[in-house]
């Protein structure tokens, strides 16, 4: 049997980075924008974090230890690394209009190798014996949870022992949703998405928009990284160690038909199934059926496109210039 009060926290420390990466790639497509770069994009934004934290760590020999900037040394590294992605998205694709799924796929490529360069730099530095580093110092403060949620038994578990970049990502999304259902800057972003044509017509800054969406979404996806680092690896960096969670992210963003919101209980649900295979008897009569476990996330995902295509909902469809370099000229 599975035992699901310990699996629900499980799961939610395994969705967290794909709730970033969903929320930010679900911004980035609502501007017309595809970057399937998001693997790439979260693993500059964790290796940057990486290499923050591990720069205050390193001086801790001269200066006490300070929790505020354990915490936001290595936070705005990574969101600078992130930032900086996604402005050569913006510069590659909606600049010199390039191909947005070539581009992407190469930032994906260049954004591992980079990680894994810095990141191998940063373990020889260290001296470690493994090929991996460990920043115990810093995690602390990024996977410490509300103070009295062991009192509070299984629902302090549940719902108050996670870090505060796990909050933080469930305040992001809904705030995501809001601000695409209830705002002007929302509509305009999603008019850009649809038909940047007639947004500029109407006096939307379509380069702006697709700038600021693409770049701010990187900085979110940025954060997955950071946080599954710092957080769910309790700050161990490994080389290759993120498997295929950024695919998992844009996966995400067609299960959850393009709402944040959405994201936050697909993300758990998600996290659930990418770990269930743990959960299930193990040994010898069980290892086919394990690897079927580990497929369970895109067959969802493919069911949820088919039916969405079929029932034809404009709501439920994506931007209708995904992916679709604009050329103003052409109105």
């Amino acid at each position: 049997m599975i035992n699901f009060a310990l699996l629900i926290p499980k799961a939610v420390v395994q969705g967290i980075p794909l709730l970033y990466g969903s929320t930010g790639e679900i911004l980035t497509e609502k501007s017309g924008n595809l970057n399937l770069g998001i693997p790439g994009v979260m693993y500059v934004g964790a290796i940057s974090g990486v290499i923050g934290a591990f720069a205050y760590e390193q001086g801790l020999s001269r200066y006490p230890e300070n929790g505020f900037l354990a915490v936001m040394i290595p936070l705005l590294c990574c969101l600078l690394g992130s930032f900086l992605m996604g402005l050569l998205y913006c510069f590659l694709t909606v600049t010199l209009r390039a191909n947005q799924n070539v581009t992407g796929l190469a930032m994906t490529t260049f954004g591992v190798g980079f990680g894994n360069f810095f990141g191998g730099s940063l373990i020889k530095l260290s001296g470690a014996d493994v090929p991996s580093i460990a920043l115990s110092t810093t995690s602390k403060y990024f996977s410490a949870g509300l103070p009295f949620a062991d009192r509070l038994g299984w629902f302090g578990k549940i719902f108050l022992s996670y870090g505060f970049l796990a909050y933080l990502a469930i305040i992001i999304a809904v705030f995501a949703a809001i601000m695409l259902k209830k705002t002007r800057v929302g509509l305009h972003l999603r008019a850009v998405g649809e038909n940047p044509g007639t947004a500029d017509s109407a006096g939307i800054n379509v380069t702006a928009y697709k700038y600021g969406a693409t770049c701010i979404g990187c900085m979110i996806a940025g954060l997955g990284g950071l946080y599954y680092v710092m957080d769910y690896a309790c700050g161990v960096w490994s080389n290759d160690a993120f498997g295929d969670r950024g695919w998992l992210a844009i996966a995400l963003v067609i299960f959850t038909i393009w709402k944040p919101d959405i994201g936050i209980f697909a993300s758990i649900l998600f996290g659930g199934l990418y770990i269930l295979y743990l959960y299930i008897p193990t040994g010898m009569d069980h290892m086919e059926l394990q690897q079927l476990y580990k497929m369970i996330p895109y067959v969802v995902t493919l069911i949820v496109l088919v039916i969405t295509s079929m029932r034809n909902k404009r709501e439920n469809q994506p931007p209708a210039h995904l992916g679709l370099p604009y050329f103003r000229e052409e109105r």
